[in-house]
């Protein structure tokens, strides 16, 4: 595909340096000079030097300045970028130039990238006074441009770092609010108040880097972080971060928590954690599994995390559960969820579902009905992860089901800080899991926990009085045999299990399996990483 014709290009010589500075458009107010990185405001046929832009973090994105891709039938390319941060982590705001129109005026938008996800927004008038950022909390709604938006975050971000052509001078000097928000239709909006009188208000979809047609994309995109070895400052053994954008690490040695969001030569915070089980499926390995609505793809397992449920009372007995963190290049991220109800796949979605306050809740024209809502906490991790890992962070979760004959749909949101975070994804049987990684059939008699819901009366019921025959068998037959009381949390979730210990420490465990209070989230978890956007 052809380089989209630029306008006419205006030239001119850095103020700083002296070197030459070229603007594709009248519409960029603003550029950062590739040889010295004064960021230059461009007044009349003049330059005024306006700051110092820091230099850019190697990010490993596939996308650099003079990329050009199609969207909604029109040629665009990359001509600036902002690299955005806040407490943690952060995401690219590249800066595209589309086409000239000669019956319009030049248009620009946003190619928003964050965790393997994009959004093309373009900026808008917005008529009415934007609201306090004060006044906006994650979940809460408010009406904007004639439109209910969810607020999924709000962020105190800074700009880290920029380059190229941009069509607002840059403020480097100090943080602002960044204000992200959701509607029903699936739209992305942003309020930007780095102008506090004048907050920048912008609206856009979703889109997949597939079908954007892009060409001159960076040809190292590919590399790995393998070369850059930190060394893990508990035990010193050497970390290699593999996945392009990580935050966090697990150092293999140690299995100390690492954060790495601040590159190698940075002061590394780092807390260390009790051994956990070991993951069914290994760190790695790569599976063929279809997302809702979607052909099967290749995931790669990249991390794995062991989550608890906190029971409102002590009586309550908690539930553990495993999620495996999955990557895909051109898809992103996904989540494989091990509960002991079952299999579930899910992704985050970029929209919000209707009457998200509600019980039951409208998603793709569909009733979800709530089942669950609990605290959740993490208690174990391994591998390398797309946000920071906290000690223990916890997350308020929603999760919610829609059933029609054997297909079960699943919806979660989960709240952690100032962010919230809706994933969609279905129901997966144990042998697709089976096949998917091609784990041997030794060990199906643990994988075997298919979900189902509990909104099916009958099928419940039926359960439950089996359930409790098959029950009282084992326990006799355990009682007879002197068995160990807790054989079948070993048989069913491995001997180093979180459940199987638990059972061990209590005292006179019967070895009956409870669903506890809570669900096992259906969701990913995503520590504030992934919500922007």
């Amino acid at each position: 595909m052809a380089t989209p014709a630029p306008q006419r290009r205006w030239q001119a010589f850095c103020p700083n340096c002296g070197g030459p500075v070229e603007f594709a458009s009248s519409a960029s107010a603003s550029t950062v000079c590739s040889y010295c990185r004064s960021t230059l405001l461009r007044e009349g046929d003049a330059l005024r030097r306006i700051g110092q832009s820091a230099e850019l973090f190697q990010d490993y994105s596939p996308l650099q300045l003079g990329a050009a891709g199609r969207f909604a039938g029109a040629g665009f390319v990359v001509v600036g970028r902002l690299q955005m941060a806040y407490a943690d982590g952060g995401w690219n705001e590249w800066h595209v130039l589309f086409d000239a129109n000669a019956n319009e005026p030049p248009r620009s938008g946003w190619l928003s990238e964050d965790n393997g996800a994009f959004v093309m927004s373009f900026e808008a008038p917005l008529r009415e006074r934007a609201p306090d950022p004060a006044t906006l909390h994650p979940a809460g709604l408010q009406m904007l441009a004639g439109v209910a938006w969810q607020v999924a975050s709000r962020l105190s971000a800074t700009i880290a770092a920029a380059e190229g052509e941009l069509p607002h001078p840059p403020r480097m000097e100090s943080s602002y609010w960044v204000v992200d928000l959701r509607s029903t239709q699936g739209e992305v909006a942003t309020l930007e108040y780095s102008d506090p009188a004048a907050p920048t208000w912008s609206v856009g979809r979703s889109v997949r880097l597939a079908d954007l047609a892009l060409t001159g994309l960076r040809q190292d995109s590919s590399a790995t972080l393998a070369s850059k070895a930190i060394p893990c400052p508990n035990c010193g053994a050497s970390l290699e971060p593999r996945l392009e954008n990580t935050q966090s690490i697990v150092c293999s040695q140690c299995k100390s928590v690492v954060d790495i969001s601040k590159g190698a030569g940075a002061d590394l915070a780092a807390y260390r954690q009790s051994t956990g089980g070991e993951p069914q499926i290994p760190l790695g390995a790569t599976g063929q599994l279809a997302l809702s609505g979607g052909s099967p793809k290749p995931w790669q397992v990249v991390g794995y995390l062991e989550r608890v449920d906190l029971p409102e009372s002590d009586e309550d007995e908690q539930t553990f559960w495993r999620e495996y963190l999955l990557f895909n290049k051109t898809e992103g991220f996904a989540f494989l969820v091990d509960t002991e109800e079952g299999w579930s796949v899910v992704r985050p979605i970029t929209g919000a579902p209707a009457n998200a306050r509600k019980d039951t809740v409208t998603y793709q024209d569909k009733p979800f009905k709530r089942r669950w809502r609990y605290t959740a906490k993490v208690t174990y991790v391994l591998g390398e992860f797309y946000w920071r890992v906290r000690r223990e962070e916890r997350a308020l979760v929603s999760d919610y089901e829609w059933r029609n004959g054997a297909r079960l749909e699943l919806l979660s949101s989960e709240q952690t800080g100032q962010e919230v975070t809706w994933s969609h994804g279905r129901a997966v049987d144990a042998a697709e899991v089976q096949r998917a990684f091609g784990l041997p059939s030794v060990g199906m008699p643990a994988l075997r926990r298919d979900v189902s819901s509990g909104f099916d009366a009958s099928s419940l019921l039926v359960k439950i009085v089996v359930g409790i025959f098959l029950l009282a068998v084992l326990f006799a037959l355990l009682r007879a045999c002197s068995r160990d009381d807790c054989q079948d949390y070993k048989d069913l979730y491995g001997a180093s299990s979180t459940e199987y210990q638990q059972c061990k420490r209590s005292s006179g465990g019967s070895g009956v399996i409870h669903s506890g209070s809570g669900g096992g989230s259906y969701g990913g978890y995503s520590s504030g990483g992934g919500g922007h956007k």
